[in-house]
């Protein structure tokens, strides 16, 4: 039973937070370009949003961590030069890309963004290759 309910609340929660910040501050939830202009632009006291809604993600993250541990008791089964290649391919897909799954996949299909389906369908054919190549190679 919970399998099914916690997934549908984390959408409804993304959904709520996505709609909030277009209605809210008129911008699009894409959690890597928000990152990325915070941490490789000039600081602009008006974006300043964009620090607090970093927090947020990281004080949401401790705070579940805190609250239900089990959440995170997995193994992730690659090793840490392996894993900091792939969030390095990742940042890179995401810049060329101008955006990430937060970005196109929910806010961009949402808005029947014709830039943001195409860049969806290529990082998710992507992700099943790589999954593929993964699964040949180990």
């Amino acid at each position: 039973m919970e399998t099914i309910w916690l997934p549908l609340a984390g959408g409804v929660l993304i959904g709520l937070a996505s709609t909030l910040m277009l209605f809210g501050l008129g911008k699009i939830t894409g959690i890597s370009g928000i990152f990325a202009s915070s941490l490789l632009e000039k600081f602009k006291p008006h974006e300043s949003w964009r620090f607090f809604f970093i927090g947020g993600l990281l004080l949401g993250g401790l705070l579940m961590k805190t609250l239900r541990p089990d959440f995170f008791d997995y193994h992730l089964g690659s090793s840490i030069p392996m894993m900091i290649a792939a969030g390095l391919i990742v940042g890179f897909g995401t810049r060329l890309g101008s955006g990430c799954t937060s970005g196109h996949g929910v806010c961009g299909l949402s808005r029947k963004s014709a830039r943001s389906f195409v860049a969806t369908i290529t990082f998710m054919f992507f992700g099943v290759i790589t999954v593929l190549i993964k699964g040949l190679l180990l």
